[in-house]
C-alpha cells in the first residue's frame, strides 16, 4: 500500500508509522519524505464486521490488545507528537458551550492537569484503523501521533464502529465493563476521558457546521454512569 501525506497531521502520522518498525502497525517498507510503501493487511476478518455481528466483546478485545500492544513502544520518542493539552485546546476554549459539552470541558481540564501513564498515542483508534494481517495478527494504520494519558486510546472504541451499533441498547455500558477489563482500565477513568473525547468530537463536528448526534449521546451515555 502506498500513503501518501499531504497534511501535517499526516506527516507526523507517517513518522509515527516508522518508529513502531513494524512492531503492532503495519511494516513500513520504504519512507521518503511523507511517503509510506506499507505492508498490505491481508487477512479476511474485519473488526467492523465482527461488531455488527454478535462478536462486539471480542473486537473490542482485540482492539484493546492491539492499542496496548502500541502502549508498550518506550523511549527515545518520536518527533513532533501533539500533547493531549493541545489536542484538547478545541473543547477548553470553547465557552459558548453549554449542556453536556460544558461538563466535558470541565472534566477535560481536570484530567488534563492530572494525567496517567503517559505514552505515545496512535490517536484514532477505532474498527477500521485495526487490520487483520493474516499470520501477523492485527496491525494498526493512520495513526495522529499524540502524547498523553493511555486511556485516552480506548474511548473512540464506544462511538464506533457505526451510529447504530454504538447506540444500540445496553451497548455502551457492555462495552465500558470490556473496556475496562481488557485494557486494565480504572472505570470511572475511562468513563471520564469518554465524555471528554465526545465532548471534544462534538465541538469539532459543530465547528464544521454539522449535528454531532452520536457525540453528544456518547457523551450523555458517559455523563449519565458517572453520576449513576
Amino acid at each position: 500500500m502506498l500513503k501518501i501525506a499531504l497534511e501535517k497531521e499526516e506527516r507526523r502520522g507517517c513518522r509515527l508509522m516508522a518508529w513502531w518498525q513494524g512492531e503492532g502497525a503495519a511494516r513500513v517498507l520504504a519512507e521518503d519524505d511523507g511517503v509510506l510503501l506499507l505492508e498490505r493487511a491481508t487477512g479476511t476478518r474485519s473488526l467492523a464486521a465482527m461488531a455488527r455481528s454478535g462478536q462486539d466483546d471480542e473486537a473490542t478485545r482485540i482492539l484493546c490488545e492491539a492499542t496496548s500492544r502500541l502502549h508498550r513502544h518506550r523511549a527515545p520518542l518520536p518527533p513532533d507528537l501533539v500533547p493531549l493539552t493541545d489536542w484538547f485546546e478545541p473543547l477548553l476554549e470553547a465557552q459558548d458551550q453549554g449542556g453536556v459539552i460544558a461538563e466535558g470541558r470541565s472534566v477535560a481540564r481536570e484530567l488534563l492537569e492530572r494525567q496517567q501513564e503517559i505514552v505515545v498515542l496512535h490517536g484514532d483508534i477505532h474498527h477500521e484503523n485495526v487490520l487483520d494481517a493474516g499470520p501477523r495478527g492485527w496491525i494498526v494504520i493512520d495513526p495522529k501521533g499524540l502524547l498523553g494519558d493511555r486511556a485516552f486510546d480506548f474511548v473512540n472504541i464506544l462511538r464506533d464502529p457505526d451510529e447504530a451499533t454504538a447506540l444500540a441498547p445496553g451497548r455502551f455500558a457492555r462495552q465500558v465493563e470490556v473496556i475496562a477489563e481488557a485494557a486494565a482500565l480504572d472505570r470511572t477513568h475511562l468513563l471520564r476521558w469518554t465524555l471528554a473525547f465526545a465532548s471534544l468530537s462534538a465541538v469539532w463536528i459543530l465547528g464544521d457546521g454539522d449535528h454531532p448526534g452520536l457525540d453528544l449521546a456518547v457523551a450523555e451515555l458517559a455523563a449519565a454512569a458517572l453520576r449513576s
